[in-house]
């Protein structure tokens, strides 16, 4: 059986990529609903639609654990998707806690899409840390087609990135979250644009390890063909070239 990675577009493939280290021996379904691409612009209902209309195509593939490697789609679908699926369903969560112990005096900036800054999830989150006057957010909504495009050309992110944060006071924080899978690819962008002394989160890992608990509790020692992957764009199969690609930017 497969474990099922879905998200908007390939910014999943960096949640994935930690579940090839961690799960070697697992199966791997990605669905990347790239046709319908950006998520962070639509309605929470025209998202919630997409997303259960994808899962119910995921479903016919044999899956039996279901990641939604979008920090969208779970701010918007994960209680629905939970109440009608009885396998094991994670959800994205911003890696706000382990930033904001990073530094207990300075602020923390969360990077995400405009409909996750949006979301109830989202500042419920921020409140149940009681931290809402630690943490400071900013949609680069723009990052999300530019990952989908390939287009990591520094004489455009660059720029555009200097633009978002031309009035940071870098002093007054510690960590920057991203709060979107897509940013990951922008990693080295980043760098060249935040003070050195600035920590980068993001909840990759911690997502496949709450995978990697719940698997052991649904399955015995399941012999399995060690990372064999399917991918598909908006349920038509796709050559598995694409997502290697994208693998490979990962480092």
């Amino acid at each position: 059986m497969n474990i099922a990675f879905f998200d908007s577009g390939v910014g999943g493939i960096s949640v994935l990529k930690e579940a090839l280290t961690l799960l070697p021996n697992e199966n791997y379904l990605y669905f990347a609903d790239s046709k319908n691409a950006p998520y962070g612009v639509k309605s929470s209902e025209h998202i919630r639609a997409l997303i259960l209309d994808a899962v119910d195509f995921l479903v016919q593939q044999n899956i039996k654990a279901l990641v939604v490697a979008c920090n969208t789609g779970t701010s918007v679908a994960i209680k629905d998707l939970r109440k009608k699926y009885d396998f094991p369903i994670i959800g994205m969560e911003p890696a706000i806690k382990p930033a904001l112990l990073n530094n207990l005096n300075k602020k923390v900036l969360v990077f995400a899409t405009e409909r996750t800054l949006l979301e109830d999830k989202f500042h419920s989150l921020v409140n149940r840390l009681e931290a809402k006057h630690r943490v400071d957010y900013l949609p680069l909504q723009e990052l999300v087609m530019c990952a989908e495009k390939l287009d990591f050309k520094e004489s455009i992110i660059l720029p555009y990135l200097h633009q978002k944060l031309k009035d940071i006071d870098w002093s007054e924080y510690s960590s920057i979250v991203l709060g979107c899978t897509h940013f990951i690819y922008f990693y080295p962008h980043f760098l060249k644009v935040i003070p050195k002394d600035i920590t980068i989160f993001d909840g990759n890992k911690g997502t496949v390890k709450q995978l990697q608990k719940k698997l052991k509790d649904i399955e015995a020692n399941e012999q399995n063909i060690p990372n064999e992957i399917e991918y598909y764009i908006s349920k038509e199969k796709t050559d598995v070239k694409l997502l290697t690609r994208y693998l490979q930017l990962l480092g």
